[in-house]
């Protein structure tokens, strides 16, 4: 017998384990986390705007994913080379090398094109148009020409993530109104302390790659600080629908408790700069949004 050990192999997948491997990739690919509170603003604004019929929800949502859904794969394919280098990321399906760069560009293209048909057959024109305008916001705006050239990114690039009020308004109506106008600037306001909360987290990771987030570009106390700022302003642009009459006593009073609570969060980081802070705050913020259009919807139906 030969004095060499022999080498120990990993079983090779089966057909059934590797096609499963492959749809999770290719669903990890549209970004389901992000696309959860995505479709809940879609959701509640619907409900705000009337009184749609479950069919039309669901074929507002689906259009919406797929949108969203492509951005995502794209957006993928796109950053596929800093993805490689940060800890956070070298485990996606296309540097990983389980999903080709073509693949992912084809994927996300295909689905773009299928929510462009289906909410103008499906829904109406004008969604569909406003979802497409998220898409292209997203992928060119935010991921091609300001990600890796401004620190003011994700400010500017934010606004792709608030046109699903617009579409679930657009979906009931067939017009944007001035309410969902607001409900686009309160997303608006939120994504960038809600972003660059996680920022903090990830700041080494982002200079790594050369990526001017705000913590790397301005510094960590200017980024609390403009947290701070920011989640003042957020705090007066969620009265707005209050003061306009689109909404009562319900809404008024989660705006002012959550409101208040986002504030608090944010001066408790910038007081204390630390990550425990910072995690907190990115969590409070997911739950905050959630809860504000829920209490939307209950202020309109109770």
């Amino acid at each position: 017998m030969s004095g060499v050990a022999p080498t120990l192999q990993a079983p090779a997948l089966g057909p059934a384990l590797r096609a499963r491997q492959l749809l999770g990739d290719y669903v990890e690919l549209t970004k389901p986390k992000v696309q959860s509170l995505l479709l809940l603003t879609t959701i509640a604004t619907m409900y705000v705007a009337g009184d749609p019929s479950p069919l039309l929800v669901a074929l507002t949502c689906l259009g919406g994913y797929l949108s969203a859904g492509g951005a995502g794969a794209v957006n993928h394919w796109f950053d596929r080379d800093i993805d490689a280098q940060m800890k956070r990321t070298a485990g996606r399906p296309i540097p990983a090398g389980r999903v080709s760069p073509r693949a992912a560009l084809t994927f996300g293209c295909t689905l773009a094109a299928l929510s462009l048909l289906e909410l103008s057959l499906a829904v109406n024109p004008l969604a569909a148009a406003l979802s497409f305008s998220g898409f292209l916001g997203y992928v060119l705006v935010y991921t091609v020409w300001l990600k890796r050239r401004t620190p003011q990114n994700i400010v500017i690039g934010g606004a792709a993530g608030a046109v699903p009020p617009l579409v679930g308004w657009a979906a009931v109506t067939g017009s944007v109104g001035g309410t969902a106008v607001i409900l686009f600037f309160i997303v608006f306001f939120w994504t960038p302390p809600h972003f660059w909360a996680l920022s903090l987290l990830m700041k080494d990771e982002y200079a790594k790659v050369g990526v001017p987030m705000l913590p790397v570009a301005r510094g960590e106390e200017e980024t609390r600080r403009q947290i701070v700022l920011y989640s003042i302003l957020l705090y007066a642009v969620t009265q707005l629908p209050y003061c306009a009459g689109g909404f009562g006593a319900v809404y008024l009073a989660a705006s002012l408790a959550l409101g208040l609570g986002f504030i608090a969060g944010a001066v408790r980081l910038y007081r204390r700069a630390d990550r425990t802070s910072a995690l907190r705050l990115y969590l409070y913020s997911l739950a905050y949004l959630a809860l504000l259009f829920c209490a939307m919807v209950a202020d309109k139906h109770l």
